[in-house]
Parts: structure tokens; sequence; C-alpha cells
């Protein structure tokens, strides 16, 4: 199939349904552990990347062939190889989603259009909301995600304050912890400040484990992640 894969047994997630909404590494990062590799098009564009009744019909054919899976699905994931909430109708697809099927729906975002009211709205319907959230200054966010020239750090932070005071959903805040680059304590103590203003339900620690975009991209030792773990609290788990 075109736009769905798996399902999938997901760390976070559990068992996964994923639906790609870009084609393949449309971003708005190139950040330096993407399993997927480097960005091909790097970008803030929104726009029908990919089209959503092709995606819908998609979907309605694999349900259609799946029954007995369906019930076995914790999530319908909206994530895929690039940035979903670059597609414009990502809010309409969460809609028609929600009318042919009971599973719960979640969208993966690396939070870089967070910052835009319509951005907010159209994933106002989804159930759960995962961005991630990897830097809280400038210097770093530019070394491990390497964002587009027209994102800014303190605008992705901003709007994941707004996401936190209008939507209904459950937020699970993505915290991946490249070392040597973001898992310097005085940068944790500084992440640590943000995510209360955030106010997640839950901060999920990631450290690769795969083979990453870029070369010498070295997971953070798990005692020092136990570490982090316990400067970001009760709500944060290691994945």
């Amino acid at each position: 199939m075109k736009y769905i894969y798996g399902p999938l047994k997901s760390r976070r997630l559990g068992m996964s349904l994923g639906v790609s909404l870009t084609p393949y590494k449309v971003c708005s990062f190139d950040c330096v552990y993407c399993q997927l590799g480097k960005t091909t098009e790097k970008t803030v564009e929104i726009g029908e990347y990919s089209s959503i009744e092709d995606i819908v019909a998609e979907l309605k054919l694999w349900l259609a062939h799946h029954q007995k899976e369906i019930n076995d699905l914790q999530y319908i994931t909206l994530s895929g190889s690039g940035e979903p909430t670059l597609n414009i109708k990502i809010g309409r697809l969460i809609a028609e989603i929600k009318k042919i099927v009971s599973v719960p729906v979640a969208v993966i975002t690396n939070a870089s259009l967070l910052s835009l009211p319509e951005v907010r709205r159209a994933l106002s319907g989804a159930d759960l909301i995962v961005p991630s959230l990897d830097a809280v200054t400038e210097d770093v966010f530019a070394r491990i995600d390497r964002p587009h020239e027209k994102i800014k750090i303190e605008d992705v932070i901003a709007g994941l304050v707004s996401l936190r005071k209008e939507f209904r959903g459950k937020i699970w805040l993505e915290v991946m912890l490249v070392r040597g680059l973001n898992d310097d304590l005085r940068h944790i103590r500084e992440l640590q400040e943000v995510i209360q203003q955030i106010n997640p339900d839950k901060i999920q620690l990631n450290s690769p484990v795969r083979a990453t975009a870029e070369e010498n991209v070295s997971a953070v030792p798990r005692s020092k992640l136990v570490k982090i773990k316990g400067m970001l609290g009760d709500k944060c788990e290691i994945v």
C-alpha cells in the first residue's frame, strides 16, 4: 500500500496502524537521529502533499480485508515518512477516520507548526498528540533538529503551550536525547522548566537505538537516562 503501513508494535503506542500524509522525507526538520535518513525536501509550506481522498480509500480497503486485526489496534497513527502537519487536510483526515472506525487517532509531530492556530485547530479531533521537544535553546535546536530557517525554538515552545491550553485529548511529549548534543544537565534543567509550562500528560524519554541519518550519533547511557528521568519528574518514562 502507498499510504498505510503496519500494524506495528510500538514501544510508545502499542499496536498501531500507520498513515503517511506526505511523500518520503518531506519535513520541516532534518534531525540527526532520524531513522528514515536525511530530509529530501525541507519545507514549512503547508499543502495537500498526498490526497486525503486516496488515503481514506486505501484505509477503507485495509479495514475491509483485516477485520480480525482491527480489535487489536490501540491507535491509528498519523506520522509516516514526513511531518504530517504539513498536509493542509490533516483535520479532514482525522474526521474521516472517525467516521469509519472507532480506533483512537494519534498524531506524531515534530511540533514545528503548532505555533499556527489553524494547525492546532486541525488536530483538535485527535485523541492523542505526541509532539517532540529535543531542545529549548536555539543553538542546541540547530544542532540536533536542524530545522527550516523560518522555525525558531521559542515559537515551537509557544505552540506547545497553546496546544495544551486548547487540546482536550492527551499529550505525550517525546524528548529524544543524543549523547553530546542535548544531554548536558544544564540543558536538561532548562528543558524541565519549559516542560512544566507545557504540562503534558506524559513525558517519553528516548535515545537512538537504530541506524540514524548521521553517523556517530550515540545513545545516552541508561544510567544517565535514569538520572534525567528523575529530574523530569513522575510523568516521565524511558521508552
